[in-house]
């Protein structure tokens, strides 16, 4: 666990000293949500009415923004290589950039998240099942995304092949992250939607750090 814990540190360290990969995706968080109400309609029952879309449509494609720079760098210094040949595993090397990757972006979009709820009109009961399905919702985006991350980081442009690999497997976060907030709206129940993206969750972090690992063997290999 401490290669674990000294690649979560390693990354938060360099994150801070480019503060680029910690703002841009929360910049593109909150003009995407921005826009919508001069592109749709400023009244508020509409927005009110669209907001859990919107929101979870925008954390979803700034999670998608910072996955293609996941693994770059140390493929591109040979990081990987080293521990591909060491006796360090890839699997927590993958598991400790997967979470130092959801610190910087899913964790800071549910907390973000808040303050444009208001400016769409979100009902005050309906705040919590946002940040309650962000925090469930965005580990599994970040586990998935890099998934693709590992099986382009050997190609030039990997980004919009990333985007087309992992978004048909972001659907049902997207739809039970949605349909938490908008139970929430309803004064619903949400504990189903939940319960259903924590499942979401532990099952992507049974597997995907193995599938991170083979595909980064795949990667660095060919």
């Amino acid at each position: 666990m401490s290669f674990f814990v000294h690649t979560l540190q390693r990354d938060l360290l360099l994150a801070f000293r480019n503060r680029n990969d910690i703002v841009n995706p929360l910049a593109f968080f909150v003009i995407v949500i921005a826009l919508f109400p001069l592109a749709v309609s400023p009244d508020a029952s509409v927005l009110s009415t669209i907001a859990p879309g919107i929101i979870w449509v925008a954390a979803l494609l700034a999670t998608l923004l910072s996955m293609d720079g996941l693994f770059k760098n140390d493929f591109d210094d040979g990081t990987l290589e080293q521990v591909l040949v060491s006796p360090q595993s890839l699997v927590l090397l993958a598991l400790g950039k997967v979470f130092s990757h959801w610190l910087m972006s899913g964790f800071l979009l549910a907390l973000l998240s808040p303050l444009l709820a208001v400016m769409l009109f979100l009902p005050t009961q309906a705040i919590l099942a946002l940040v309650s399905s962000l925090l469930l919702g965005t580990p599994t985006l970040s586990l998935i995304g890099a998934i693709g991350a590992g099986l382009t980081v050997g190609l030039r442009k990997g980004g919009v092949l990333i985007s087309l690999l992992v978004l048909p497997l972001y659907i049902p976060v997207l739809i039970f992250g949605a349909g938490a907030v908008q139970a929430g709206v309803m004064g619903m129940p949400i504990a189903g939607y939940l319960a259903l993206l924590g499942a979401i969750m532990v099952f992507s972090l049974m597997f995907a750090p193995f599938a991170v690992a083979a595909a980064l063997k795949l990667s660095i290999r060919n």
